[in-house]
């Protein structure tokens, strides 16, 4: 993506390391940037998280073992949009979100949610699940795990930079981020040898919004890779930094902040025609809040849109229904 001579990036790369130092005005000027960047495009490169790369390559190689097998072998741990398991092809068309009647998606996905036995019985019997980790990778486990946990604080981080950015209290969001719920999937997108020739209008993630507070995506670099909208420029290549993770908010923290903030509409190209065994993985980490979290537009001047309050997990549930192929 570029930009004309002397102009900010529509998508900036923060470094969280001056953010945590506490410096007043380096925060402030970070805030600054986040804020006008989520307000043209939705998206940031971030980097100064403290992850591992060698956790997220780990991640990739047990996973990709997996994914590689018979679907005869894969099949049993068969689930669809918002479970716990092997989304397999065909299970999903991300372009229903926005109406659009695409083909479905041309990836396969390993998922993961939330975990926590929450109290009230009727949130713990649609938000709360034991995890499925294949049998046949059973290195998977403690690696995501242990990647699961650093999401959530790196999140939690992210939602205190928010925050400030609205100049409002660092918790005005991570208050209701005590039980939050969360989804993890692997996303594999191999090459036309497995799905086939794309049909028209067919990508391995189709245009959509995300639906949560913030994603925070590990992607890897590639010609059917990641492409961002924006008003000004239209749907353009995402900025890459392998150092970096890339993040953007979703609807939830859209309609959170009145539509102050644009929920980062973006999909994912189909294999290359001129480079068909293309392969590409990313680690997708959506992140919620607390259950029943009622969530009000900020006012104006703030917000742009007085929506009506909205009960979160409602609003995320039709989200997940609109995008499941039946």
């Amino acid at each position: 993506m570029t930009a004309s001579p002397g102009a900010a990036p529509r998508i900036p790369t923060i470094d969280l390391l001056p953010w945590m130092s506490g410096d007043p005005q380096a925060r402030d000027a970070i805030a600054a940037t986040v804020d006008d960047a989520l307000r043209t495009a939705g998206f940031l490169l971030v980097t100064g998280h403290g992850v591992d790369p060698g956790l997220r390559t780990r991640i990739r190689d047990a996973a990709r073992g997996f994914f590689r097998l018979p679907a005869s072998v894969k099949e049993p741990y068969s689930v669809q949009v918002g479970g716990r398991g092997w989304l397999g092809p065909g299970a999903e068309a991300n372009g229903y979100s926005e109406g659009t009647e695409t083909p479905p998606d041309l990836k396969e996905s390993l998922s993961f949610a939330t975990a926590t036995a929450f109290d009230d019985p009727a949130v713990r019997a649609e938000w709360s699940g034991e995890n499925v980790f294949p049998a046949e990778s059973p290195e998977l486990r403690a690696l995501v795990e242990t990647y699961l946990e650093q999401m959530r604080t790196l999140s939690d981080r992210l939602l205190e930079l928010l925050a400030v950015a609205l100049a409002e209290p660092a918790d005005f969001f991570t208050r209701h981020t005590a039980h939050p719920t969360w989804g993890f999937n692997i996303n594999w997108y191999p090459g036309t040898e497995v799905v086939g020739t794309p049909e028209p209008g067919q990508f391995r993630i189709g245009p959509h919004t995300d639906f949560g507070t913030v994603t925070v995506l590990d992607r890897q670099a590639g010609k059917g890779g990641l492409q961002v909208f924006t008003d000004e420029g239209g749907w353009e290549d995402a900025p890459y930094d392998p150092d970096a993770f890339t993040i953007n908010i979703g609807d939830l923290m859209a309609r959170w902040t009145g539509d102050r903030w644009r929920s980062g509409r973006h999909r994912v190209l189909p294999p290359p025609a001129d480079t068909p065994a293309e392969e590409l993985m990313s680690l997708v980490y959506f992140y919620e809040c607390d259950p029943r979290t009622r969530v009000e537009p900020l006012p104006a001047p703030k917000g742009r849109v007085a929506y009506e309050p909205v009960d979160s997990h409602t609003y995320l549930r039709g989200k997940l229904d609109a995008i499941t192929v039946v």
